[in-house]
C-alpha cells in the first residue's frame, strides 16, 4: 500500500505529520512520534513578541550603566550580534529534533509585522529545517482597516520570509478572509509553496468572578474539519502551491477525506495530546484497510477525486448542496 505524498517539495512516506504543538519541546516525544510512523513534524513556534521582548530587556540591561563604566563597553558586543536567549534556545533545539529524527523537521514562526524577527527564518535554515511554516497569528480588531491592508501584511511577511531562505515556505491561514479563495491565488502568485488550512484562533472567556478577561484552551474535535474539507476541495487544482489540512482531523476516516478533497498532507495535533504520538499508528492502520477494503492502492490514486475541480460551477454545487442538508430537517 503506497502512502507517500509530496508536501512542499518533501518526498514523505505518509501524508500524516505532527502539526506545530508541545510534542516537538521533547526529543524523546518527537521519536515516538516518528516511531509511530509521523512522516514530518512541525516544531512549535517561535513568537515575534518573545524575540523583541527579550531584545528590549538586554538592550536594556547592557545599556543600564553606560556612563558609568564607559570602558566596560569593550567587553559587549555590537547590538546586531547579541544573541537572544528564547531564540537562540529554539535554534539549538531545532537542532536536536533534526539529529534526533529522520524525518523532515519543519520550523514555525508566528508573528504579525515585519521586522528582524524574521531573520530567525534564516537561523532555521541554517539549523537544518526542511521548510518554514509562516503563522501569521493576527486577529484585525482595528476597525480601520482594509482587507486590502490586512491581506498585504500577509504578502509582505511571506515575501520577507521567501527573501530569507531558500527552502520551501507554506503559510497557516485562519478561514476569516472576505475572499478566501481570492486570497490563496495572491499568496500563490506571492511564492508560497504551501497553505496550511486552517489556523484556529483561541477566543478568550470571561470569569464572572475574577471578573477579568481569561484565556480558554479547547481542543479541536471532527466538526471543525468540514471547513477546512470545503476550502482544499474548492483550491485543488487551482495553484501550485501545496495544501495541508489540519483542525477537526481525528482519524483514518479524516486523512482520506482530506486527501479524497485534495489535500497533499495533514497535521495533527489535539488528537495526539489527548492519545499520545502512537495514535499515528492507529491512524496508518486504519487507512491501509480502508484502501484495501475500497480497492486503492495509493495515495495518488484518490487524490482530488472528491474536489470542486470536476463540477461546472461551484458555486452553484454549493447552493444545492446548502438547500438538500436545510430539507433534512423538514
Amino acid at each position: 500500500m503506497d502512502l507517500s505524498t509530496n508536501y512542499l517539495g518533501l518526498q514523505l512516506r505518509n501524508p500524516v505529520i505532527v502539526a506545530s504543538s508541545p510534542i516537538s519541546k521533547k526529543v524523546d516525544e518527537a521519536k515516538k512520534a516518528e516511531a509511530a510512523g509521523a512522516a514530518a513534524i512541525v516544531m512549535y513556534s517561535l513568537f515575534e513578541e518573545q524575540i523583541q521582548q527579550e531584545q528590549k530587556a538586554l538592550d536594556k540591561f547592557l545599556n543600564a550603566n553606560v556612563d558609568c563604566f564607559s570602558e566596560a563597553l569593550s567587553y559587549f558586543p555590537e547590538p546586531a550580534s547579541y544573541a537572544n536567549i528564547d531564540a537562540e534556545a529554539y535554534i539549538k533545539h531545532l537542532e536536536q529534533v533534526k539529529r534526533g529524527t529522520s524525518i523532515p523537521v519543519i520550523g514555525s514562526l508566528n508573528g504579525v509585522s515585519s521586522g528582524g524577527w524574521m531573520k530567525y527564518a534564516k537561523r532555521m535554515e541554517e539549523a537544518g529545517a526542511d521548510a518554514i511554516e509562516l503563522n501569521v497569528f493576527y486577529v484585525p480588531a482595528n476597525l480601520e482597516l482594509s482587507p486590502s491592508e490586512i491581506e498585504d501584511r500577509y504578502i509582505d511577511n511571506l515575501r520577507a520570509i521567501k527573501s530569507e531562505v531558500k527552502i520551501p515556505v507554506a503559510v497557516k491561514l485562519s478561514p476569516f478572509f472576505t475572499a478566501l479563495g481570492h486570497f490563496a491565488k495572491r499568496l500563490n502568485e506571492a511564492g508560497a509553496d504551501g497553505l496550511v488550512l486552517f489556523n484556529r484562533f483561541f477566543c478568550p472567556d470571561i470569569d464572572l468572578e475574577k471578573l477579568e478577561v481569561t484565556p480558554q484552551l479547547f481542543l479541536s474535535d471532527k466538526t471543525e474539519n468540514r471547513l477546512v474539507l470545503r476550502w482544499i476541495a474548492i483550491l485543488h487544482g487551482h495553484m501550485k502551491a501545496n495544501i495541508c489540512a489540519t483542525s477537526g482531523i481525528r482519524d483514518a476516516e479524516d486523512v482520506l477525506k482530506m486527501m479524497m478533497a485534495g489535500a497533499n498532507a495533514v497535521a495533527i495535533c489535539s488528537v495526539l495530546l489527548q492519545n499520545g504520538p502512537a495514535h499515528i499508528a492507529k491512524i496508518l492502520d486504519g487507512m491501509r484497510h480502508w484502501m484495501a477494503d475500497h480497492e486503492y492502492t495509493s495515495i495518488e490514486q484518490m487524490r482530488g477525486s472528491m474536489s470542486y475541480r470536476s463540477v461546472a460551477e461551484p458555486s452553484a454545487y454549493e447552493r444545492a448542496n446548502y438547500m438538500k442538508t436545510i430539507q433534512l430537517f423538514e
